[in-house]
């Protein structure tokens, strides 16, 4: 057997939902704003959305993130301090812009689930 070590995503993703469901003002309109945005526009537009329209979560929203893509990337990432650099590092391999969209969404769906399992609802 190999020395490489496997991580469920599922759970990692989860795990970032819980992450971002607590943190301070998070409520499910900014989570179905988000994932909107991500669906439709992807990763990149949907930071840049979060910045222009909830910026009262937006740096420990973008520092969960990146903290999360960090660890799935490596080194693809690592050096990057903002997270929109780190989506156009991503975006130079369509692969890994279209997996990292992937695991976003599924964090996203997580963190509706956790935000309306505390009844912070707010659509």
């Amino acid at each position: 057997m190999s020395g490489r070590q496997t991580t469920n995503l599922e759970i990692r993703c989860a795990e970032l939902g819980h992450r971002l469901a607590s943190i301070n003002d998070m409520d499910e309109k900014v989570l179905n704003a988000a994932l909107a945005v991500l669906e439709e526009q992807g990763p990149y537009a949907m930071f840049l959305y979060v910045r222009a329209r909830h910026s009262d979560v937006t740096r420990d929203v973008e520092t969960q993130t990146l903290s999360f893509l960090r660890d799935i990337f490596g080194d693809r990432i690592s050096r990057h301090t903002d997270i929109i650099r780190a989506v156009e590092a991503l975006a130079e391999s369509l692969d890994d812009l279209l997996f990292a969209r992937e695991l976003l969404r599924t964090a996203l769906s997580y963190a509706r689930y956790h935000v309306k399992a505390r009844g912070g609802g707010g659509s």
